[in-house]
C-alpha cells in the first residue's frame, strides 16, 4: 500500500517562453500538512493546479491519490476539496444554503446531505449564524464557511491556496488547528502561504523561487541545515552598522528588529561574535549574541541574491 498522497516527478509548466515551474519533485505523505512557501508569482498557485489536473505539465508525471494526473483528474475531482484565496461561496446565500449546495455538488443523498450540514455548522463555529447570508460575515467567518465548503465531502486531500491572507492572527491561529484536526483525521493538506508563522507549522514544506524549489524538508531541518550563523547585535546607530555591516563579505544578509540587528555569518566563522569586533571595531562595546535561527533567516539564506 502506497503511504504518499502525492508523487510529482521533474514536473514543470511553460506559458511560452515564462517558465512558472521547473522541474519540481514531490513526495508527499498521506495525513501531513505539507506547505509552499514563496512570493508572489513563484510558482505555487502554478503547482497546486498541476497536481488538481486545473492544468496540463509541459514535463513531468504526477501521481495523487494513486491516479494518474491530468489523464484520470476527473476521478479525483471527487477526493479533493479547494479553497482559493479569494472567497468564491455565494454572497446572497445563507451559511447553511451555501453549504447545501456544495453537498448537492459532490452528489450526497439528501439524508447525509443534512447531517453532514449540520455537523459542519457546528465543528466551525457556524451553527449560530446558519441564516445568514454569505456576504455579512466577517473575514474569519468567510474563512471558517469556506473551509466547512471545501471539506463538506470529507475530501483525502486538501489544497489551501494562500487561505488565510485576509484575517486577523487569532482567526489564523484557530484555522491552524482546524487543520491539524483534519490531518489528524487522516486528509492530507496542501497549503500556500507567504506567512513564515504558517509555514513552520508545517509538517513539511517546500521553498520556492522564480518556480524552483530552493529548500524542501521540515522545518526543523531546513534550520539545522543552514550555512549560516544567525547573530543578534545591540549597540547604538544601528541604521549606521547595518550599512557597514552588510559589505562584509562574510555576511548573509542583516535586518533590524526592533533595537537590535539580525546579522547571518557564514558558517566559514567560526566565531562571529569574537570575529564582528576584529571587523567593525565598534562593536567592540556591543552586545551581540548567538540566536536561535527561523524559517525567516532559511528563506534568506536560499533564495535570492545578498539581502540589504
Amino acid at each position: 500500500m502506497n503511504d504518499n498522497a502525492i508523487i510529482a516527478t521533474n514536473l514543470s509548466r511553460k506559458f511560452g517562453d515564462f517558465v512558472a515551474v521547473d522541474n519540481l519533485n514531490l513526495v508527499v505523505p498521506k495525513g501531513t500538512i505539507y506547505g509552499f512557501l514563496g512570493p508572489n508569482g513563484c510558482g505555487k498557485s502554478t503547482t497546486l493546479r498541476m497536481l488538481t489536473g486545473l492544468l496540463t505539465p509541459t514535463t513531468g508525471s504526477v501521481n495523487v491519490l494513486g491516479l494518474e494526473i491530468p489523464r484520470q483528474a476527473e476521478q479525483l475531482r471527487l477526493r479533493i476539496g479547494y479553497m482559493t484565496q479569494k472567497f468564491s461561496l455565494y454572497q446572497d446565500l445563507t451559511i447553511q444554503e451555501n453549504l447545501e449546495f456544495m453537498a448537492q455538488i459532490f452528489g450526497m443523498p439528501r439524508a447525509q446531505r443534512q447531517q453532514r450540514v449540520q455537523q459542519q455548522l457546528i465543528t466551525y463555529g457556524l451553527d449560530q449564524r446558519a441564516k445568514r447570508r454569505a456576504g455579512e460575515l466577517s473575514g474569519g467567518q468567510r474563512q471558517r464557511l469556506a473551509l466547512a465548503a471545501a471539506t463538506i465531502h470529507q475530501p483525502d486531500l486538501l489544497l489551501l491556496d494562500e487561505p488565510t491572507s485576509a484575517v486577523d492572527p487569532e482567526n489564523r491561529r484557530d484555522f491552524w488547528e482546524q487543520l491539524f484536526d483534519l490531518s489528524d483525521q487522516g486528509t492530507t493538506i496542501l497549503v500556500t502561504t507567504h506567512y513564515m508563522d504558517e509555514a513552520e507549522r508545517c509538517h513539511s514544506l517546500a521553498i520556492m523561487e522564480a518556480g524552483v524549489v530552493r529548500a524542501n524538508g521540515t522545518p526543523n531541518s531546513l534550520m539545522a541545515a543552514m550555512a549560516v550563523t544567525v547573530v543578534e547585535i545591540e549597540a547604538q546607530q544601528l541604521r549606521q552598522l547595518k550599512a557597514q555591516i552588510i559589505q562584509l563579505p562574510q555576511v548573509r544578509s542583516a535586518a533590524q528588529l526592533g533595537v537590535r540587528l539580525r546579522v547571518l555569518v557564514s558558517k566559514d566563522v567560526e566565531d562571529p561574535v569574537g570575529w564582528l569586533p576584529t571587523q567593525i571595531p565598534v562593536l567592540a562595546t556591543a552586545t551581540i549574541t548567538i540566536s536561535r535561527p527561523s524559517l525567516e533567516d532559511v528563506f534568506v539564506t536560499c533564495t535570492g541574491e545578498r539581502r540589504q
